[in-house]
């Protein structure tokens, strides 16, 4: 039997590693278009655009991780604006459930995430050591969180939709 997954909002962080681990997160973000890919790519249409019930398909959940990336970018401009606390998410995921992603190609999520994944990592590498330790409220977790800590977040964020793939892939 599987090790039951905790649901993405049920997630409690601890932001209390060095930020000499900035590089090392750094990288996981970046990483996520390529393991999206791998994941995905030589797969039948049928398999990909498959929900499992209630749930997203695989090329939903690509959608939905495109979808986020206009967050990110977000509260980077938060951070760098000096905004006590970020922008919230729409935790209702509406942009996800109204945009159909199983009616596109998957190969336009995909580029569409590279483009914008490197425009997110492009701004995290300029930062100096004062801009990746910035911190500003997380608005639902309701705690302080540095630059490297939402990188951080959103690489957990990644990989829960990226295992949530990996699920649909065994189920199918």
């Amino acid at each position: 039997m599987a090790v039951p997954r905790t649901k993405w909002v049920e997630r409690e962080f601890s932001f209390d590693f060095p930020l000499g681990l900035y590089a090392s997160v750094v990288e996981r973000v970046r990483g996520l278009p390529a393991r999206l890919e791998d994941l995905l790519r030589g797969r039948p249409r049928e398999a990909l655009v498959r929900r499992d019930g209630g749930r997203w398909s695989m090329q939903e959940h690509a959608g939905h991780l495109l979808d986020l990336e206009e967050l990110g970018l977000g509260r980077l401009d938060d951070f760098e604006a000096g905004l006590p606390v970020l922008r919230a998410a729409d935790m209702t995921n509406r942009k996800t459930h109204e945009a159909d992603h199983n009616a596109v190609a998957l190969e336009d999520i995909l580029i569409a995430l590279r483009r914008e994944r490197a425009e997110f990592v492009r701004r995290l590498d300029a930062y100096d050591e004062g801009m990746a330790a910035r911190t500003a409220t997380h608005p639902r977790l309701k705690t302080r969180m540095r630059v490297v800590d939402l990188a951080y977040f959103i690489a957990e964020h990644d990989d829960h939709h990226l295992a949530s793939v990996s699920e649909l892939i065994r189920l199918f």
